[in-house]
């Protein structure tokens, strides 16, 4: 590895650090030393790390390493944090974003549209059951493996019937969900759709495709990059090195353009590879089909999505560039993920106004061709694979009709229509082995009435 290289990996290291304990301290009200701890195993006496509060600004440094690595993020109220490369904090600040804040939800009022703790108890639920399902989901039978959950919720019919939170773990208080980002991206496309701004089958708008005549990408759709199916080259696996996907997010401050400069490896629609530069890319679109203006794109998830579905706990962060990072980078509880699977289960429709447009749910729960087993759509994973051999499904036991948000160490949003409800988790699970989403999420449907 080269001089260059090295120290890359050293700023991607410090700036990792950086920004997870900015949004833990600042997002999820934990300690800086329990997120190197219980996020990142890192023990705190190894990296030097200060917290200033009352300017919002996290420094880390690792004064042992070559070159004495130092990265910061900074914390903007309703935008989370953003990790400095280019930018003083000052500068940032300075970014004409616009600062978005709702008022509290009602306190007697239960949920969806209120934050009372109170749980529905329909007619037909097992509570028992439920809540066996549940201590199941919770428990650490393994020495060796860690199963991680700290917060679950299980709605039915448009109720919520059942939440639970690990030690330390609340309600109100967000955690970071990873590629369920991804999901709420695609949200924000409908809602572009639907005012008229973006096709998804129109060639995707991306300047840098379309300077050149002989360029291979400018024959890429937005639908493909929705899909994966884009065929540009992405590394994206989570290890040590110059991975593609690590380098995006922590040694970059412009994700989209990052991903958008990736080489073609296949023509469009040839192969199907996970990627979540094709989801920066798609944030970044959206960005341009606002003209670029910062105020319009951050006002846009919060008052068309955010706001209407009362995910008062919910932020989506910013890169340096002011794009959103819509492939990793937001902050959630269950109760507002449910409120987002819901708006899904509902076709688009809350409390009786269309937020996505008609035949936009069906659209991003259509099966990607090339993808395997049926098991992506637009920005969802799916659970179509074979409806004669359940080996052949992401989740065998539960119904084919389930799609959902999965992200990165084990966190779900699991939509099942026919079942007529909408099961959360969140946690960490480094080892996916220590926990069974199959079996969790047909344990809990067992509980519930069918509709």
């Amino acid at each position: 590895m080269s001089a260059q290289e090295q120290a890359l990996l050293l700023d991607i290291a410090v700036n990792r650090h950086a920004k997870r304990v900015c949004s833990g301290v600042f997002l999820s009200g934990r300690s800086a030393e329990e997120v190197l701890i219980e996020d990142h195993d890192t023990d705190p006496s190894s990296v030097h790390t200060m917290v200033d509060r009352e300017h919002g600004i996290v420094s880390v440094a690792m004064p042992s390493m070559p070159g004495n690595p130092k990265g910061t993020a900074v914390f903007r109220n309703g935008l989370g944090c953003t990790i400095l490369k280019n930018l003083n904090p000052n500068e940032l600040r300075a970014q004409p974003t616009g600062r978005p804040t709702a008022d509290p939800l009602n306190t007697a009022a239960p949920w969806p549209t209120g934050s009372s703790a109170d749980l529905a108890s329909p007619p037909g639920l097992q509570r028992e059951a439920l809540n066996d399902a549940l201590d199941r989901a919770f428990a650490e039978p393994d020495a060796t493996k860690t199963t991680g959950t700290r917060g679950v919720a299980v709605v039915y019919g448009g109720q919520l019937v059942a939440e639970r939170y690990a030690q330390g773990f609340a309600r109100d208080r967000p955690l970071i969900i990873w590629s369920m980002t991804k999901s709420l991206t695609n949200a924000l496309v409908g809602l572009m759709v639907k005012d008229g701004r973006l096709g998804v089958h129109a060639k995707a708008p991306v300047t840098e495709w379309h300077q050149q005549v002989d360029d291979p990408r400018a024959l890429i759709t937005t639908d493909q990059l929705m899909r994966m199916s884009s065929g540009l080259k992405f590394e994206e696996v989570y290890e040590q090195g110059l991975i593609d996907v690590v380098v995006m997010l922590f040694g970059t401050g412009d994700t989209g353009q990052y991903a958008a400069e990736q080489p073609p490896e296949a023509a469009p629609d040839t192969r199907w590879h996970y990627s979540s530069g094709t989801t920066n890319i798609i944030s970044r679109i959206i960005k341009g089909a606002l003209a670029d203006d910062l105020s319009t794109y951050v006002a846009l998830p919060h008052e068309r999505l955010l706001k209407p579905l009362g995910m008062r706990n919910t932020v989506l962060e910013l890169d340096e560039s002011g794009t959103f990072v819509g492939s990793s980078f937001a902050y959630s509880t269950p109760r507002d993920l449910a409120r987002a699977g819901q708006l899904f289960l509902q076709d688009g429709v809350w409390q009786g106004e269309r937020l996505l447009p008609e035949g936009w749910v069906e659209y991003s729960a259509t099966p990607t061709p090339l993808a395997p087993r049926g098991s992506y759509g637009a920005q969802f994973w799916l659970n179509a694979g074979d409806p004669s051999d359940p080996a052949k499904r992401r989740w065998p036991d539960v119904p084919t009709d389930a799609y959902g948000m999965s992200g990165f160490e084990g966190q779900s949003v699991t939509i099942v229509p026919s079942r007529n409800a909408v099961i959360v988790r969140l946690g960490r699970t480094p080892d996916r082995s220590a926990f069974s989403l199959n079996r969790f999420l047909a344990d809990v449907l067992a509980t519930l009435p069918n509709p």
